[in-house]
């Protein structure tokens, strides 16, 4: 089977590419301004914004299935434009597409929590540019899509939630860890693999992979802080409440019902964190 990994040289798409070439696998990946540094991969230099690359791209690599796991922040012409593109593409092709979102969708008002079957809501413009996506994967390819909404991503010391935890401690960075901001980290290595796990579905629709853990950013930098050998009094706390900034308070994902589906399974961060510094291991 050949896959195509969009954004590869990225935090999460690096974790793909490196457990495709030890599962045996040579994955075709793309990167926007250097290849990653894997050479168990074929790069291909791409831009979401360029339709007629994009094409080149898929007609050359002619994959299976594409993995689209790039970041484009908040630019609506990447993280939108650029995945309605590719699943326009996909769909021509018949290609199966596994499409990674975000639980920025979501304004946080639900008090029971997030499932499957909700509808996003977002707050801020890259919710909004994650929801357009997603809304335009599911109605381009109801039967051959799957969305995969993630929370924050959590890895190895690697992750950006990880050096600003490390950047606040030193004293190298000015801002706070806000203590009423609810996310459900999960691992890269987990998420990583439930969404190769997920490649092999016949099955379309929405899966939830997020941790167990409902943790503030406070709570989550603490818990990286003492693994790291960090003093947690050293964090600077703050309510996001207070500050005026948009996004979601309590955004809970309910991984429930995708986590029965799934072989490998979603810890919570109070266990992936609880073990010595990444360097030390």
């Amino acid at each position: 089977m050949t896959v195509l990994i969009i954004g590869g040289s990225g935090f999460l798409g690096t974790e793909l590419v490196r457990q495709a070439v030890s599962a045996g696998l040579s994955p075709a990946a793309t990167f926007h301004s250097r290849p990653g540094d894997h050479g168990g991969a074929t790069w291909h230099p791409l831009d979401l914004r360029d339709s007629l690359r994009l094409e080149e791209v898929l007609d050359t690599v002619a994959p299976a299935v594409v993995i689209n796991a790039t970041s484009g922040g908040a630019d609506w012409a990447v993280t939108a434009e650029g995945g309605i593109r590719l699943a326009q593409a996909a769909a021509e092709r018949g290609i199966r597409l596994v499409h990674v979102s975000s639980d920025a969708i979501f304004s946080g008002t639900g008090r029971d929590g997030y499932n499957e079957s909700c509808r996003p809501d977002p707050l801020t413009p890259y919710g909004a540019a994650k929801a357009a996506a997603e809304t335009a994967v599911r109605l381009l390819c109801p039967d051959t899509a799957a969305v995969a909404r993630t929370s924050l991503i959590i890895g190895n010391g690697h992750s950006e939630h990880e050096q600003l935890v490390h950047a606040l401690a030193a004293g190298t960075r000015q801002g706070a860890l806000f203590t009423d901001d609810i996310r459900c980290p999960v691992h890269v290595e987990d998420l990583a693999a439930a969404l190769w796990e997920i490649t092999q579905f016949d099955a379309a629709g929405v899966f939830h992979l997020a941790g167990p853990d409902a943790l503030s950013r406070h709570e989550l930098g603490e818990l990286i802080a003492r693994r790291d050998g960090l003093d947690p009094a050293r964090l600077p706390s703050a309510r996001r409440s207070d500050t005026g900034l948009p996004g979601g308070l309590g955004v809970r994902l309910n991984s429930r019902a995708t986590q029965q589906k799934l072989h490998t399974r979603l810890r919570g961060a109070r266990e992936f964190l609880s073990g010595s510094s990444p360097e030390q291991t």
